[in-house]
């Protein structure tokens, strides 16, 4: 999964990007709002932290324009713990949740993941598809004959967005455009390195190939 930070501030926003990116996120890190704004406009993200007190343009601002253009990616904003009125204007303008300065990590993840789960409808930190289940928070995967298996992190990122995806035919291109953050080499064919070797851990009928459109997962 793919996340956004629009942080301004110098140690906060590398501090959260290298967090969540141990969490197992693919992670974007923007410091000012027009970048912030054109990022998620142009890019796929699962969810975004979004600071409202940004330079160049408001954090506010960014918000509204990504709703005025249909761009309906789950945002928690990060306020001052004593200002409510920008807790209310978030609301107003889009946001889907809110956490006051100074937070601890471990909030700040349980609520993107909460996000993240509600926008896929899915209730519990394990993610089931048939007889798989997937362990987000210690990042490994039981297989049906319920032996479980350590994930690297590209295989866990790409493993949980196919299975919050069922059924659904996957391109290379939308895979990785989930799977890595911004500055990463996106080449789509180390993608196929990954479906093999997540075949062979749980199966080869696990991951179907439709020739010219891209994978479905059938769990």
């Amino acid at each position: 999964m793919r996340l956004l930070i629009v942080e301004d501030d110098a140690s906060l926003g590398p501090l959260l990007k290298k967090e969540m990116e141990r969490q197992g996120f693919a992670v974007d890190l923007a410091d000012n709002g027009v970048d912030g704004e054109i990022m998620g406009e142009v890019e796929p993200y699962d969810a975004v932290i979004l600071d409202l007190g940004l330079p160049k343009r408001p954090g506010i601002e960014v918000l509204q324009n990504w709703r005025k253009k249909n761009i309906d990616v789950p945002v928690i904003i990060l306020t001052a713990r004593d200002a409510w009125h920008e807790r209310v204007d978030g609301f107003k303008a889009g946001a889907d949740d809110y956490l006051g300065k100074p937070f601890h990590t471990e909030e700040l993840l349980a609520r993107v993941n909460a996000l993240i789960k509600r926008a896929n409808k899915q209730t519990t930190g394990l993610l089931k598809q048939g007889d798989i289940t997937l362990d987000e928070e210690r990042q490994c995967v039981v297989d049906a004959d319920g032996v479980e298996h350590e994930l690297t992190g590209t295989e866990f990122r790409l493993l949980r967005y196919f299975m919050l995806n069922p059924g659904k035919i996957l391109s290379k291109t939308v895979l990785t455009e989930h799977v890595y953050d911004y500055d990463s080499d996106k080449d789509s064919n180390v993608i196929e390195v990954y479906v093999k070797r997540l075949r062979q851990l749980l199966g080869k009928d696990i991951i179907e190939t439709r020739r010219g459109q891209g994978y479905i997962f059938r769990g």
